[in-house]
């Protein structure tokens, strides 16, 4: 199993823009250096915890901190942009980091950011998303076409030959690094349609972990969608976003993670939405439990991954049995900026001695 960052970021609502920024970079200095192969950035443009609206920015500056690690937008919300101004943005960007680069794409799912950008009925959000891709390969391809849809319009200029070999008005290429995109997708519900969507296109899937039940049915969705659309579905290159920590004890971990920035997000932030949306209800189905039962430490022993490296891998090792297992375990970010030694140690334990002892139970593609 490889390791990689998802930086939500999940900071205190007190936390300047110039601390997020700062924290973010020194995660990725930090996961570069553990061994993390990826480090993704959430894009909100309206969440006082969940507080970087370009992802861009980070990405630009952590990669000229960093020497290996690949980094993506986890997710580029494609209703809230233009698609020919982020066609261009991505791979520009995709050039600069010379193979570093893969997109996350994602329909957006808080209201108040499709407020602020005039989106008055979301739920036309999934054909923007298909609508938004379509007109991003098309400029990619750098051939002329003019399209007028359902949302956007768009369209690639012919190039002028003057025939005399000047180069005047060539047009730029921003096309991607290598020629083509690598896409990654969110999701989070069960039997989730992002997901499905990614097993359509080919694309990675990426699942924000909500209970081992229902992350099984996420690999089910999109293998299934996957082979019907002529595509070799690849557990290798699954992702599974979760809540990790690791110390040296048990105890300590638990210690850690409870009164540190990951319990202080759940008690303030996510906790509360969680309940509100459902969302611990695969959670409590997961162990036979009881909603009268959820308190923090419930949710650290049930719902996140704490512990010493032996626990967690025996941990990790028992929900890939039974959900068939994933390639790279993207471990979510929290704050942590007050003491961060206790949580960069952690991010060494988990690339360097939980990563390497996961491993796929069987192989890792479809039909062997």
């Amino acid at each position: 199993m490889e390791s990689g960052l998802i930086h939500i970021p999940y900071m205190r609502p007190e936390r300047t823009s110039r601390q997020t920024f700062d924290w973010a970079l020194a995660n990725a200095r930090e996961a570069d250096q553990a061994g993390f192969t990826e480090f993704m950035v959430a894009e909100h443009a309206t969440q006082k915890w969940e507080c970087i609206p370009t992802p861009e920015l980070v990405i630009a500056a952590a990669a000229v901190q960093t020497e290996r690690i690949k980094f993506a937008p986890m997710a580029h919300l494609l209703p809230q942009h233009h698609p020919a101004q982020l066609a261009i943005q991505v791979g520009w960007l995709s050039q600069i980091l010379e193979g570093r680069y893969f997109l996350g794409i994602g329909a957006g799912a808080y209201p108040q950011a499709a407020e602020l950008h005039g989106i008055t009925d979301v739920s036309t959000n999934p054909a923007r998303v298909r609508e938004s891709l379509e007109i991003m390969e098309k400029i990619w391809k750098r051939e002329p076409f003019h399209y007028e849809g359902q949302f956007w319009n768009a369209g690639y200029p012919e190039e002028v030959d003057d025939g005399q070999g000047h180069d005047d008005h060539k047009i730029a290429d921003y096309s991607p690094w290598g020629g083509t995109m690598d896409i990654a997708v969110t999701g989070l519900s069960v039997n989730s349609p992002s997901i499905r969507f990614a097993g359509e296109r080919g694309f990675m899937p990426v699942s924000i972990y909500s209970g081992s039940s229902i992350l099984k049915t996420h690999w089910e969705t999109y293998e299934k969608a996957a082979l019907e659309h002529g595509h070799t579905p690849d557990r290798s290159r699954y992702h599974v976003s979760q809540t990790v920590f690791v110390a040296e004890t048990d105890a300590e971990a638990k210690k850690l993670a409870m009164e540190g920035g990951i319990g202080y997000a759940f008690e303030r932030y996510l906790w509360p939405i969680w309940e509100r949306f459902g969302m611990l209800e695969g959670y409590i189905k997961d162990v036979g439990g009881d909603p009268s039962d959820v308190d923090l430490e419930w949710i650290c022993d049930n719902v996140w991954v704490v512990g010493s490296p032996e626990t967690v891998i025996e941990k990790l090792n028992k929900l890939y049995e039974f959900t068939g297992g994933w390639g790279v375990l993207q471990v979510e970010t929290h704050d942590y900026m007050d003491d961060p030694a206790p949580w960069f140690q952690s991010l060494r334990l988990i690339a360097q001695e939980v990563a390497p002892k996961i491993q796929l139970p069987f192989s890792v593609t479809a039909g062997n």
